[in-house]
């Protein structure tokens, strides 16, 4: 952001500045006549001191006193503003969407993609036009979802986050039974659900989530990865403990 330049203040005419330093070296000079007579010289001198103040011109103002300008955003902060300005769909709405479109599944992961994922936003949206998004594309963002059945088959499901509408179902493809057993007892071990574990994550810190996703930490916990960005536009990784609600990281990513 540009700031206009701090206009320069008039300065004392040359006539007018020797006049007052004449005023102040004749004061201070009369004040030191004064000081070795008689017993009152400290109330005399306090008064000259007084006098020579009125005269002196104030001190022009130093660049500390300037109000300092707002923090411009980053790239990445302007895609998240833009990004959540234009979502109308609530992370636990589209939770509830996903897991109601594929019958006894739980949900695994949830991202609100759009904007700044063009990868991911190429596809058109679920009334099959066009849509207007803040960038100019023809997309709209959207929710992704993983829903995993009992048995461990996963499904996406894409809804649109600006009207709540859902694409299709599909199933993922390539998942072969041991694929299905590890995500089938990954699903089993959960206590918390990613509602309670969003709402851990957002009475830590305050904002919006805007991704969550159940997998295994560093240390082979089980754990559900949850982004969080708040009204500085930041964002705040927190890894909760899925079986225990406990945070085991916190991390902000201020880019």
């Amino acid at each position: 952001m540009r700031f206009e330049p701090r206009r320069k203040k008039p300065g004392i005419p040359r006539a007018r500045h020797l006049q007052a330093v004449g005023a102040v070296c004749a004061v201070v000079a009369s004040a030191a006549l004064m000081t070795g007579c008689g017993g009152d010289s400290g109330k005399t001198t306090t008064a000259a001191t007084a006098e020579a103040a009125k005269v002196i011109p104030n001190p022009p103002a130093t660049p500390s006193d300037s109000p300092s300008g707002s923090a411009q955003l980053t790239q990445d902060q302007t895609a998240r503003k833009k990004l959540l300005g234009v979502t109308k769909v609530t992370f636990d709405k589209a939770a509830a969407t996903a897991v109601g479109e594929v019958s006894g599944s739980k949900l695994a992961e949830l991202d609100l993609r759009g904007l700044d994922d063009n990868d991911e936003s190429e596809s058109p949206s679920p009334s099959g036009s066009p849509n207007p998004s803040p960038s100019g594309s023809s997309t709209v963002p959207e929710w992704v979802a993983e829903v995993v059945e009992k048995d461990g088959t996963t499904h996406t499901v894409r809804i649109d986050a600006i009207s709540g509408k859902v694409i299709q179902p599909v199933a993922e493809t390539g998942q072969d039974s041991g694929d299905k057993r590890e995500m089938a007892d990954r699903i089993a071990r959960v206590t918390q659900t990613p509602q309670e574990a969003a709402k851990v994550a957002t009475d830590k810190q305050k904002g919006t989530v805007t991704s969550i996703n159940l997998d295994d930490n560093d240390n082979e916990t089980l754990v559900w990865s949850i982004d969080v960005v708040t009204k500085d536009w930041n964002k705040t990784d927190f890894e909760i403990d899925a079986v225990k609600g406990s945070i085991t990281r916190e991390e902000v990513d201020q880019d």
